[in-house]
């Protein structure tokens, strides 16, 4: 009856979405940072090393840097509050990106606000649904989210582990025959990070490099850690190891 329905719903008590937190919860436990985010940064009064940083080089600290930035604050400001093909783009972007794509011997070059949206919007903005990617295990966090949101087919390597590799591009192969017309419209990528931020070491780029042109593949390279840090000046892994550039894809 409708005054059963309501003492039913007079009676109903709503479970809490979340469970109690105690006051001495680690996460309202707030490590307080004074001064500046260098190599050594000062937590709760107390000066550490700093490993939460991406400042391995310690150029935050450089003063041609800091000089640098204050100069662009002074003339552009924080930011320019709006997308690079809206109104975003100011010279200094066009010129980063010219003399970029002259350092590292390309025909263009492309700059993003963010270092981890460059891979994760890089990846999806070329490999679709239904195209098939060859990923290291040991990919990072960037890459993993730019796989993600391209909903292509992912096959995971172990890593650094080439002779897994072939074993899946040559079972790929084998799919490819019993369709080639699917496969004829099917692209596939092997994405690889010059230097890998999850295991500290480079990836044999040579060895993918033979197996690019043996399975016709194309090789995604990301490069966050190992430009400026790897080849004679700085190019990164491909000058590392004595490759042209253009023998890679992105």
């Amino acid at each position: 009856s409708l005054q059963e329905k309501e003492e039913l719903i007079e009676e109903w008590q709503p479970e809490p979405l979340v469970p109690p937190v105690s006051k001495d919860h680690p996460a309202l436990n707030y490590n307080i940072v004074s001064g500046p985010p260098t190599h050594k940064i000062t937590v709760n009064g107390k000066e550490c090393i700093n490993f939460a940083s991406f400042n391995f080089l310690g150029l935050l600290d450089n003063e041609k840097v800091k000089n640098a930035a204050q100069a662009s604050l002074k003339k552009y400001g924080v930011g320019t509050c709006g997308p690079r093909g809206f109104y975003g783009t100011f010279d200094v972007h066009l010129e980063l990106e010219e003399r970029l794509a002259k350092f590292m011997r390309t025909e263009e070059a492309i700059i993003y606000s963010y270092g981890f949206a460059t891979i994760a919007s890089a990846i999806p903005a070329y490999s679709k649904r239904g195209d098939i990617v060859f990923v290291d295990e040991a990919a990072c966090f960037a890459i993993q989210k730019g796989l993600q949101a391209s909903r292509s087919n992912i096959k995971l390597f172990k890593h650094n582990d080439m002779v897994h590799l072939e074993q899946l591009l040559k079972e790929q192969e084998a799919e490819d025959q019993k369709n080639p017309r699917k496969a004829r419209v099917t692209r596939r990528f092997i994405v690889v990070e010059g230097l890998y931020m999850n295991a500290g070491d480079i990836c044999p780029l040579p060895e993918l490099i033979k197996l690019k042109y043996k399975y016709k593949v194309r090789i995604f390279l990301e490069e966050s850690l190992s430009f400026g840090v790897l080849g004679e000046h700085g190019r990164g892994i491909t000058e590392h190891f004595g490759i042209n550039v253009s023998v890679i894809f992105l």
